[in-house]
């Protein structure tokens, strides 16, 4: 991992905790799981959005504004709209991506499952997703919650991570392994 990387992702985690241990006391965690997918959605719908929250050129009072605004109008559990509100006063509202991820996690270990990563070149029915999410199970030993994503770069097959471990099986990544025993050989 990088170094912008692995700061990014600490201060992700730490404002993550904070933000779930205080859901939690407020007895909160499905509000904050339901606004976390919400905000997720927005991210991944709106290049406005994420352009907004990555830009050094808005000032932190205009993101404040921008990210309270939004919060408020998309109605997200009162602990997360206040998180953003801070995060834009202290400039760090570029870590939102990871701090969302980080908190989806926290949820899903309180429920005892796992949240497995999966990317595949084209989008899986849900039948497959069922399947894969039940194979997972039987490896992992916990219920595992499937976060797919698709990408038409890898031609085919699946690239799925669950905790630590990864498993590419994707066509991409087979022609670049023997790209790479080509050059070997010549």
């Amino acid at each position: 991992m990088s170094e912008p990387a692995s700061i990014s992702t600490g201060i992700a985690e730490r404002y993550a905790t904070a933000i779930f241990e205080i859901a939690q006391e407020n007895g909160n965690l499905d509000g904050l799981e339901t606004s976390v997918g919400d905000l997720s959605a927005a991210l991944n719908d709106s290049a406005d959005l994420s352009a907004m929250i990555k830009s050094p050129l808005i000032s932190r009072g205009e993101q404040r504004n921008a990210i309270s605004a939004l919060a408020k109008k998309m109605d997200l559990a009162p602990v997360l709209q206040n998180a953003l509100a801070l995060m834009a006063d202290k400039r760090r509202l570029f870590v939102v991506p990871q701090l969302l991820s980080v908190l989806r996690e926290q949820l899903a270990d309180q429920r005892g499952e796992v949240v497995a990563e999966v990317t595949s070149a084209k989008a899986l029915t849900k039948e497959q997703t069922e399947k894969l999410s039940k194979s997972l199970s039987a490896n992992v030993g916990k219920t595992v919650t499937i976060n797919a994503t698709v990408d038409e770069s890898l031609i085919g097959g699946l690239i799925v991570k669950v905790g630590s471990k990864m498993i590419d099986t994707s066509i991409r990544s087979k022609l670049n392994s023997l790209q790479n025993s080509m050059k070997e050989v010549g």
